[in-house]
């Protein structure tokens, strides 16, 4: 594409709309286009798709977005400075991009977005998390998931039990998705740099879902195992059953919520739905 807008260095763009990073709102920019381009790659395949970004900023990976085979590009931003430089990108797209102006928290992506939909985003740091677990939440409206987030973060979406790392994210995450960390990007990549080194991290739903009772229920279950994890599971899920759920379940009420397996979590959390259906 040979538009003017397409053809700017992204650093002239954040000098053009006044896009200095915000802290308050955990931007990092990626200005490097062979780097967005290999993390679009990462995202592959995307043909057909309706991808939706969080969090463009000055529009680096949007640009990358454009250049795959995706049907449709939707860029959801909260800071007004990007959103005019996105818009701006937007009238040279030819239709395929649109920009929204929101708080993504806020935003239902299965109805902003028609399927097939995906999700390729650089996160912003400060609200990563929160936005995974409510897409966790609905896993099966989407194809998959490609995100940046903080190193430690992504160790945690990936961990295994019996580490350090592992817990109630890296549960929720791989009960619903296929997880595997895909890249490394070191923090001077980024303008200004973090603290911390980031990853990506590529999720794909698994063709089976739970409901939407299921799912809160593996939330309270593993909320309540985590919430104490050093204790032992009789103690920290005493309120919910305790030692005689433990014990139905066949899980030794002596062990600790981090040495159990996705699949203990599950079963753990099929046997107390059961007992509060009998109540």
């Amino acid at each position: 594409m040979d538009q003017f807008l397409r053809r700017m260095r992204l650093s002239d763009i954040v000098r053009e709309f006044g896009l200095t990073a915000d802290k308050s709102l955990g931007q990092h920019f990626l200005l490097d286009p062979n780097l967005l381009a290999a993390i679009a790659a990462r995202a592959a395949p995307l043909t057909g798709l309706n991808v939706v970004e969080i969090g463009p900023g000055p529009g680096g990976l949007t640009r990358a977005l454009l250049d795959s085979d995706a049907a449709h590009v939707t860029a959801v931003e909260f800071d007004p400075r990007a959103v005019r430089a996105i818009a701006a990108l937007a009238a040279e797209a030819g239709g395929r991009l649109t920009v929204i102006e929101a708080d993504a928290l806020r935003q239902d992506l299965t109805s902003l977005v028609p399927a097939p939909r995906a999700v390729v985003a650089n996160l912003p740091y400060n609200v990563g998390t929160p936005l995974l677990v409510s897409w966790l939440a609905q896993a099966g409206a989407f194809s998959a998931f490609t995100l940046m987030f903080q190193l430690e973060v992504a160790e945690r979406i990936c961990a295994a039990p019996d580490t350090e790392a592992y817990g109630r994210l890296a549960v929720l995450s791989q009960w619903l998705c296929e997880t595997a960390i895909v890249m490394h990007i070191p923090a001077a990549a980024f303008a200004p740099p973090p603290k911390v080194d980031s990853a990506l991290v590529r999720l794909i739903p698994r063709p089976h879902q739970p409901d939407r009772s299921q799912f809160q229920a593996m939330e309270k279950i593993t909320a309540a195992a985590f919430g104490q994890r050093r204790k032992m599971l009789r103690g920290a899920l005493k309120s919910l059953g305790g030692e005689a759920l433990l014990r139905e379940a066949d899980i030794n009420p002596e062990r600790r919520a981090e040495t159990l397996s996705v699949q203990e979590f599950v079963r753990l959390t099929e046997i107390w739905r059961r007992r509060e259906g009998a109540r």
